[in-house]
């Protein structure tokens, strides 16, 4: 018997993966693109443009999965509002299935990843399950009952919004709110505070790359901090503990068996978790400040991973 396969999207405030995967979560095709700085008609261009590269390669595909960071309107099938790319209000789900030919199941990207999560990495066997993808922005699935919570509409699971300093810097992109975990601990945070560390400490090895002209963000400070630098790693420290913040406040409110880290951040490792689980464990409510922290086993596909086993999922289903 052959097996079933489906396409799988994740489009990230940075970049499109998008691949091709079977029943066996054999990973047949990848193709990656940019997503930064481009339009909304030039996001849904590319996306029509590699759905239909991926349908003529494998045409026995039965449906696509599409991972997008913005909230999520399930029932119509529509993208409200995305905080790292140009999308208001677009019916995705209809326009692309017209444009494709193809059934299109459609979901926020950390929900994708938290399925990936759930069906083959780190919360793998755990029903109640909380996913935070810590890239440019913050993203959150939640898993309860073995299940992709997806609240009223489908829009629940905006994790990287919840506020750890009502008095702190406005969000990034289009949240109207102030001090939000994205805000203090994502990638772009990171790059933030990591620039101005690097103003104030000319001599370190941030100082160094902002001044050789080879600054190249959160990356930068990342690196750095797993180099050794002393300046970088308190930059990622206080990320964690900011995160940290967050996680007792998700950790009283769901009772995870498993709290989740994934995204390009996490590669920092416990430079940036162990601060985290320390405030977890002083903050939280008994017995959920033991709620483990751990690193994202799916890999960097998991949000594509996510889609397509979603695609695969709602055709079984007949979703």
């Amino acid at each position: 018997m052959s097996s079933r396969k489906a396409i799988g999207v994740d489009l990230g405030g940075t970049k499109m993966l998008v691949g091709v995967m079977d029943d066996q979560q054999q990973v047949l095709h990848v193709s990656r693109e940019r997503s930064r700085g481009l339009t909304e008609d030039e996001i849904l261009a590319a996306l029509e443009e590699e759905l239909r590269e991926a349908h003529d390669r494998f045409p026995d595909v039965v449906g696509a999965g599409l991972g997008i960071p913005c909230t999520i309107d399930q029932k119509r099938g529509v993208a409200i509002s995305a905080v790292n790319l140009p999308i208001i209000d677009l019916p995705i789900r209809d326009l692309l299935r017209e444009r494709s030919g193809l059934p299109i199941s459609i979901d926020n990207d950390a929900n994708t990843a938290a399925l990936a999560e759930h069906l083959y990495g780190a919360a793998k066997g755990i029903d109640d399950a909380i996913l935070l993808t810590i890239g440019t922005g913050i993203g959150g699935g939640v898993i309860i009952g073995g299940k992709v919570y997806r609240g009223a509409i489908g829009a629940a699971g905006e994790l990287g919004h919840v506020v750890v300093d009502e008095n702190g810097p406005p969000c990034q992109g289009n949240c109207p709110n102030h001090g939000c975990v994205e805000t203090m601990a994502s990638g772009m945070a990171i790059s933030r505070k990591g620039k101005a560390a690097a103003e104030k400490h000319p001599s370190s090895a941030l100082g160094k790359a902002l001044a050789d002209g080879t600054w190249d963000g959160g990356r930068t400070v990342t690196d750095a901090a797993q180099a050794g630098d002393e300046v970088a790693r308190q930059v990622v420290a206080t990320a964690g503990r900011h995160l940290g913040v967050a996680l007792s406040s998700l950790a009283n409110i769901f009772n995870p068996g498993v709290i989740v880290i994934g995204g390009g951040v996490s590669a920092v490792g416990d430079l940036l978790l162990q601060p985290a689980r320390e405030e977890l464990s002083s903050r939280a409510l008994k017995p959920m400040n033991t709620t483990p922290v751990v690193v994202a086993q799916a890999g960097e596909d998991a949000g594509m991973v996510g889609a397509a086993a979603m695609a695969l999922i709602d055709a079984e289903s007949g979703g």
